[in-house]
C-alpha cells in the first residue's frame, strides 16, 4: 500500500504541475502517451495468448486518433473532431487489413483482430478525453472538464482500494480480481461523488455553469460505476495472458494499462452524459 500511495501522490502532483504549466496541449499529449503505452501493453498481452498484432501500424494510428481531432480543430475552421476520429479509426482498420494482405503472414485473421482490438478497445475510448476537452469553447475550461472526469474515475479506484482494504469482506469477482470487494465498490462510488462535487465547487467559475456541484455529483455516479467493469476487463486480459500487471513502469501500480484500465469505458460514457446534460 505504501508504494502505491507514494506513486499515486507523485502522479497527481506531476499531472497537476504539467497541466498548470503547459495547459491543453500538455493534456492532449499526456492522453496520447497514455493511450499508446496502454495499447502497446495490450498488444504484448495479446501476443502471449497467440495474437499477432501489427504493432507499429496500430500504435501510429492510435496516436493519430488522439492527436488528430485536437490539432485539426485548432488548425482548420469548421473542423469536425468527432467525424475525424471515426475516419481515423476506419482508415486505421483499412490500413491494418492492407498490411495483413500485403505480406506473408501465417495468422492473418489473428493479426487483423488483435490490431483492431487495440484501436477499438484502448485508443478510441481514451480519445474521448480529447472530445471532452473540446466541448467548451475555451480549451482551458475543457481541460478542467476532462480533469474532472479523471478525478471522478480515479478516486473511485482509490476509494475502492482503501475501503476494500479496511472493511472489504464480500468478493466482487473472485475469479477475475480476488482483491476487489463490494464494500470497496461502495466506498469508491462514495469517494468519487464527494470528490467530483468538491472539484466542481472549487473550480466552478472555470467550468461550465451547468456543472454545479449537485450536477457534478449526480453525473459522477454513473461515470464511476462504469469504471468497475472497465477495471475488471483488464483483469480478463491479464488472466488470459498470465500477467500479474500489464507492465512495471509505475511502482505499486504496474504499467500504463493498469493506470488507464478504469478510464477506458468511463471516457465515452462521460462524453455522452456531458453532451446530453451539460452541453445539450
Amino acid at each position: 500500500m505504501i508504494r502505491r500511495t507514494f506513486s499515486t501522490v507523485i502522479l497527481w502532483t506531476a499531472l497537476g504541475g504539467v497541466l498548470y504549466g503547459f495547459g491543453p496541449h500538455a493534456g492532449v499529449w499526456l492522453i496520447a502517451l497514455l493511450a499508446v503505452a496502454s495499447q502497446h501493453e495490450m498488444y504484448r498481452m495479446l501476443e502471449s495468448t497467440g495474437g499477432r498484432p501489427l504493432r507499429l501500424a496500430g500504435l501510429i494510428v492510435g496516436a493519430v486518433l488522439v492527436l488528430g481531432p485536437f490539432y485539426g480543430t485548432l488548425t482548420f475552421d469548421g473542423f469536425d473532431p468527432r467525424l475525424t476520429a471515426l475516419s481515423v479509426l476506419a482508415l486505421g482498420t483499412i490500413l491494418a487489413a492492407v498490411c495483413v494482405l500485403a505480406r506473408p503472414h501465417p495468422h492473418r485473421i489473428s493479426a487483423l483482430g488483435a490490431t483492431s482490438l487495440g484501436l477499438v478497445f484502448v485508443a478510441f475510448p481514451l480519445h474521448f478525453f480529447v472530445q471532452i476537452l473540446l466541448l467548451p469553447a475555451d480549451p482551458t475550461a475543457g481541460l478542467l472538464l476532462a480533469l474532472w472526469v479523471i478525478v471522478a474515475v480515479k478516486f473511485a479506484d482509490i476509494g475502492a482500494y482503501v475501503f476494500g482494504s479496511l472493511i472489504g469482506k464480500h468478493k466482487l469477482a473472485p475469479e477475475l480480481s480476488p482483491g476487489k470487494t463490494w464494500e470497496g465498490v461502495g466506498g469508491g462510488l462514495a469517494s468519487s461523488v464527494l470528490l467530483a462535487c468538491g472539484f466542481a465547487a472549487v473550480f466552478g467559475e472555470h467550468l461550465p455553469s451547468a456543472l454545479t456541484p449537485l450536477n457534478a455529483a449526480a453525473l459522477a455516479l454513473p461515470i464511476a460505476a462504469i469504471s468497475v467493469p472497465s477495471d475488471l476487463l483488464e483483469s480478463v486480459f491479464k488472466r488470459e495472458s498470465g500477467a500479474k500487471d500489464s507492465g512495471r513502469t509505475i511502482p505499486g501500480i504496474g504499467g500504463a494499462y493498469d493506470l488507464s484500465d478504469s478510464l477506458i469505458l468511463s471516457a465515452p460514457v462521460a462524453f455522452v452524459l456531458l453532451h446530453l446534460f451539460i452541453f445539450p
